[in-house]
């Protein structure tokens, strides 16, 4: 199974539109369209997991496809990489 990435979705993009989208290609067997965590809003991007070869197949024809007068960004889905965080100066009392 691979996990794709899919950007520059429209606003109104909900999981449901985007698990359509894709299953016209192959099955689907989870999407989810990443939300702010303080607003609810969409953030303009998600994730989809399908099979290998669907998956692949995906990539091909829907990366650069129109939806709602976006053309989507579909590529394979990197590992998230640490990005530090906390932010906390450690021990300044």
């Amino acid at each position: 199974m691979k996990r794709i990435y899919v950007g520059n979705l429209p606003w109104s993009a909900d999981d449901n539109s985007l698990r359509d989208v894709f299953s016209a290609v192959g099955t689907v067997h989870s999407s989810s369209v990443i939300t702010d965590r303080d607003t609810g809003r969409s953030r303009g991007f998600g994730f989809i997991e399908m099979d290998d070869s669907d998956a692949d197949k995906a990539i091909e024809q829907l990366n650069g496809q129109d939806m709602d007068g976006r053309p989507l960004r579909v590529n394979e889905a990197r590992e998230r990489t640490s990005r530090g965080g906390g932010g906390g100066g450690g021990d300044r009392w």
